[in-house]
């Protein structure tokens, strides 16, 4: 050992949950260390979209929306099945409000409604069609100063030359910019500030979606006096008697002990990167050639592994071990390979998915997980869990496809780089992507015929309100339909990746991480994709893997604060 420390909370990961209960914990009076395994602080929360599903917020009141607990209860019960755990789903609504609260009052964490956003079934018992999600505001990166330079940057697939661009509106600006002149003028605006931003820093200075979270919680814990070490992974934890009483940190060379005296909290990420779990757990992913995750490549599950070395249990009869979305493989042009995840582009009117075939097998507007349960379905065990999106001229112009953007970008070099396949009618392009031909073509012409009566009789595209949100409002009757008819046409293959892993350390309504026989394990607490979901290995809306980090974070802190006011740590009673 070439160090020793001491304080009352050890939190392992600097993600939603792991800042989240080191934000919540310093408020209250604790001395907080957080390791962070990588040299950017942000984890999966850094990359992601941003939202947090969080019924009953006061961010969304604000905003005219009326929810119940009994409605939450109710869909919930519906989303997760034999896997609803009252304790935790309770534990969930009660606190969930109580914690956007606290951060709104009393941190940099500032949020803004998004309620129109709706449900992923808003049609199940209990859905609803918005207001259950909620997002961070922007934040200007000079508001971190020296720091910035630890921040997690974007996924660059996700940004345009560097630009960060928020959900919802801003987003349909940009989609709109070359039909509509206020939109023209925000997205010169923007693009302008963004230049100015290149030339005076380097870099973008407004940053949004996941990024302004993460951003918006590193701000916090430093005025809190949080110290956030990175590159200090977890390698093993410390106990005293059954109670975990802090973790061996790596450091440079050597190593740092830390003894926390009232709580280690794990929330490294989960195990998106864990090719060994993955292969356990993923069933299209057994030779690990099937899964491309866009999480940070340090998410290697070591808090599972930390946390089953002192008799952690882990929850491993989900459904599904992971929060399923399309991926394409983008070519960068070091000779590496990004990913970019179809979240919008699925819904929007004159793309259809396609299986080898050329037949559709799932209403793509639906969300990006249910859109991945039925290729599951549709390929069966064995084979490449893999489907194209199809498009025509009109729709690419217009909207893009994945990584390709809207007109005026030229498409050429995502031709040339093999990612975008082409061609001048349909079988041409069939041949160009490896799709069926006869298959593809049957296809097309049966959409088509469909578009007239503006209904999707195969899949019924358009037909919920989380499909119609993700539309585009000027196709009517139905936003997300229009006809494929107009060549050259185009297609992107997509394949199996994930927002974050299900499967985790079970917990109970305190964030305490149990062990086999159902007993809480004195010391030790979970919070992010280290803890198994709540929602019982199911996706029910937008932000269910934030939302719940956020919240259990914030429960994990208020525990050990309250514990440090009634006793001391279990260790040091012995």
């Amino acid at each position: 050992m070439t160090e020793s420390l001491t304080c009352d909370v050890l939190v392992v990961g600097s993600g939603a949950g792991g800042m989240a209960a080191a934000v919540a914990a310093a408020a209250r009076g604790l001395s907080v260390i957080v390791a962070e395994k990588d040299r950017h602080v942000g984890g999966t929360t850094a990359l992601s979209g941003g939202f947090l599903w969080v019924p009953n917020n006061p961010v969304s009141r604000r905003d005219g929306i009326e929810d119940s607990a009994d409605a939450v209860r109710t869909y919930l019960r519906h989303e997760a099945g034999n896997h609803y755990n009252p304790e935790t789903v309770e534990a969930f609504i009660a606190a969930g409000p109580e914690a956007v609260e606290f951060f709104e009052t009393k941190t940099a964490v500032q949020f803004e409604p998004a309620s129109a956003f709706s449900d992923y079934h808003p049609d199940a018992p209990g859905g609803r069609p918005g207001g259950r999600s909620i997002k961070a505001q922007p934040y200007r990166a000079q508001g971190l100063g020296v720091e910035l330079k630890r921040l997690r940057p974007p996924l660059p697939e996700l940004t345009f030359v560097g630009l960060m661009i928020g959900s919802g509106p801003e987003l349909k600006h940009f989609f709109n910019a070359t039909r509509s002149i206020g939109s023209a003028a925000y997205v010169a605006g923007r693009l302008a500030a963004h230049a100015r931003d290149l030339l005076l820093n380097g870099r973008g200075m407004l940053l949004t979606n996941g990024n302004a979270l993460a951003a918006r919680l590193f701000r916090s814990a430093l005025d809190l006096g949080v110290d956030v070490r990175t590159e200090a992974p977890a390698l093993r934890l410390l106990r005293d008697g059954a109670a975990v009483t802090g973790a061996v940190l790596g450091a440079g060379s050597g190593e740092v002990a830390v003894q926390a005296r009232h709580g280690v909290v794990l929330a490294a990420g989960g195990f998106p990167q864990d090719k060994a779990r993955r292969r356990r757990m993923f069933p299209h992913d057994h030779d690990n050639a099937g899964h491309f995750s866009p999480a940070p490549a340090g998410n290697t599950g070591d808090g599972l592994r930390l946390g089953e070395a002192v008799g952690a249990a882990v929850e491993d009869g989900y459904p599904n071990a992971a929060a399923w979305v399309p991926v394409s493989r983008v070519p960068r042009k070091d000779g590496s390979w990004g990913v970019f995840p179809h979240f919008i582009d699925r819904a929007k009117p004159g793309l259809i998915a396609v299986l080898e075939n050329g037949r559709r097998f799932v209403n793509e507007a639906n969300s990006y997980h249910d859109f991945i349960q039925a290729l599951f379905a549709a390929t069966g065990k064995g084979k490449p869990a893999k489907a194209w999106l199809v498009v025509d001229q009109p729709f690419l112009r217009r909207f893009g496809l994945g990584f390709v953007k809207p007109f005026p970008v030229p498409v050429g070099p995502q031709i040339r780089s093999g990612y975008l396949k082409s061609g001048q009618t349909l079988a041409a392009l069939a041949h160009a992507a490896g799709i069926d031909a006869g298959g593809l073509e049957a296809t097309v012409a049966a959409w088509n015929r469909d578009m007239a009566a503006g209904e999707d009789r195969a899949f019924g595209k358009g037909s919920t309100a989380y499909n119609r949100f993700n539309g585009d409002p000027e196709f009517q009757p139905n936003p997300c339909l229009a006809p494929i008819a107009q060549g050259p046409y185009y297609a992107v293959e997509v394949v199996v990746g994930d927002l974050g892993t299900f499967a985790g350390l079970r917990c109970d309504g305190h964030a305490r991480v149990l062990d086999a026989e159902g007993a809480p394990i004195p010391g030790l607490y979970a919070a992010g994709n280290d803890a198994a979901s709540i929602m019982g290995g199911n996706y029910p809306g937008g932000g269910i893997t934030l939302g719940p980090a956020l919240t259990f974070g914030y429960i994990a802190a208020r525990h050990m604060a309250g514990a440090a006011q009634r006793a001391p740590h279990p260790a040091e009673a012995a």
